[in-house]
């Protein structure tokens, strides 16, 4: 199969989805690879170790769209690449679908395959981690005052206590936000609705100033807190929320949320997408750090996670096609999002009130033509 690295064009975004070693182990298996000129360099993957590693280089994302079958991106499909889709494509990427019409719509109106990569981790993105570390440490530097914060050091000194923060969800977010915030030396709280969560994080983080609780006791801290680090994922068909804006006036004047899962309107109220260009906000008197990209700030690391976990996948996909790859692996058919002008991730369907197959009924049909 033609596959395809385009250059990711969202803004700060300096991750690729395919590393040399990668490409290298595709081309070996008789796939050939084009990559955009220059879509590894933030990820210190020049296009020399590229051509080594038997890829050829296109010039523009436009020729690598119109010459491969395959796309493999990080983020989205923005609509600066909307021209550059055909029926014949298979896209895997982020797509984060449910959240934007604007996209499905495109989509489904080329009439291609898409296939949600963030649906397709059975333990987890390795970005994921990545976003909790750097996430709660953008938050840790909001609450020095320099940047409107209280003021408090993140460790204890001369009597005064450290910096207190909140870590919401305990799964991987939430211990890469735990392993930040712990190591710097903050008093933190963990809240999961999991007791086997719970009960991992105070044995793994025992030596340290942590205690861990059930969700429902948010209320009982949110006004002690410095720093609320929010790392649970929403439904978005969901209309309630963890923290409302009404609760906003119950915190410190100069508190910081950090939404590292940066669902709009999801278990923060008051959540909107921002760039790292322009990274905060205020609401209520309370700074919101919500970027929808942290783990692009380290693309070296994050790039090398995250085309190891998706190699398995692509050339799964390769040899066999993606309708049937997806019959093959449950975990790549759950990110199965729409082909040939048929919606078929749920999530999507239902937040945006559209008609949708569900995918067994998809595959089914699938297998028996």
């Amino acid at each position: 199969m033609r596959i395809g690295v385009p250059r990711e064009i969202k803004s700060q975004e300096g991750r690729v989805a395919l590393l040399p070693a990668q490409v290298k182990r595709l081309v070996d298996l008789g796939h050939s690879l084009l990559v955009e000129r220059d879509a590894g360099m933030l990820s210190e993957a020049p296009d020399s170790d590229y051509v080594a590693a038997g890829a050829s280089i296109a010039d523009s994302g436009e020729a690598v769209y119109a010459n491969a079958e395959l796309i493999v991106k990080v983020k989205e499909i923005l609509p600066a690449e909307f021209g550059y889709l055909r029926p014949e494509h298979v896209i895997f990427t982020n797509i984060h679908g449910a959240a934007d019409r604007r996209q499905v719509d495109r989509l489904l109106e080329v009439g291609l395959t898409a296939i949600a990569a963030e649906e397709t981790h059975e333990f987890g993105s390795p970005n994921s981690v990545l976003a909790g570390e750097i996430g709660a440490l953008e938050g840790a530097r909001l609450v020095l005052a320099p940047h409107g914060g209280s003021g408090r050091h993140f460790m204890a000194h001369f009597g005064a206590p450290a910096a207190k923060a909140i870590v919401i969800g305990l799964g991987g977010v939430g211990r890469g936000a735990l392993r930040t915030l712990l190591g710097l030396g903050m008093s933190v709280i963990g809240l999961d609705v999991s007791r086997g969560a719970r009960r991992e994080a105070m044995f793994t983080w025992h030596k340290q100033d942590f205690v861990a609780f059930d969700i429902s006791e948010l209320s009982a801290h949110l006004e002690e807190a410095d720093l609320v680090v929010n790392c649970v994922l929403w439904d978005k068909t969901r209309k309630d929320h963890l923290i409302t804006r009404k609760m906003l006036k119950r915190m410190k004047p100069r508190a910081v949320i950090a939404d590292i899962s940066c669902d709009p309107a999801g278990a923060v109220e008051t959540t909107r997408a921002t760039k790292w260009e322009s990274p905060v906000y205020e609401v209520d008197g309370i700074r919101h750090f919500c970027v929808d990209n942290i783990p692009g700030a380290a693309p070296v690391t994050a790039s090398a996670g995250y085309a190891e976990a998706l190699l398995p996948f692509i050339s799964l996909i390769a040899e066999h096609g993606p309708i049937e790859a997806c019959r093959r692996d449950r975990w790549l058919a759950r990110g199965l999002t729409c082909a040939a002008g048929e919606l078929i991730l749920e999530e999507a369907g239902r937040f945006q009130n559209r008609p949708f197959t569900p995918l067994a009924e998809f595959l089914k049909r699938h297998a028996a033509a």
